[in-house]
């Protein structure tokens, strides 16, 4: 299959908020209030856990239709771990991304435990957006 490319742009509306175009969508991008921002969206590292869960819902989904099974339902509940100190230029020990992402899958099928595994590893290892959380992906920050 060929490349697919996914493409946003985005303006800033003040210092701690950021208007996303994706497609034909707005996303909003804030902080919290006790981080300096208005508290009207999801901040940037929330929307990370937020775009993983969805890529685990889609291949979840997916995944058990090939399987042969359905999904009644999917829970998804990511928690992530992560030091302020670096994006707040107090300490350069601690990386400035999430230290660690744990993952709970709920789903409510008719499944055996046995298939729900091998699902588990296939939807984990399909997802992209655990791909680019799992691995180092070539990035590129340039002045336009």
């Amino acid at each position: 299959m060929a490349d697919l490319k996914f493409r946003i742009q985005a303006q800033r509306a003040s210092a701690t908020k950021t208007i996303v175009k994706a497609r034909n969508f707005e996303i909003i991008v804030d902080e919290p209030e006790e981080l300096g921002g208005t508290n009207t969206a999801a901040n940037p590292v929330e929307y990370v856990l937020a775009a993983f869960a969805g890529c685990l819902n889609v291949m979840g989904h997916l995944i058990a239709n090939e399987m042969g099974f359905e999904l009644k339902d999917l829970k998804i509940d990511i928690s992530g771990d992560l030091n302020p100190a670096k994006l707040f230029g107090k300490s350069d020990e601690d990386r400035a991304g999430y230290k660690s992402i744990v993952v709970k899958m709920i789903p409510t099928c008719d499944a055996d435990k046995a298939t729900l595994e091998k699902w588990l590893h296939a939807v984990e290892s399909r997802c992209p957006v655990s791909d680019n959380i799992q691995n180092i992906t070539q990035v590129a920050v340039e002045l336009g």
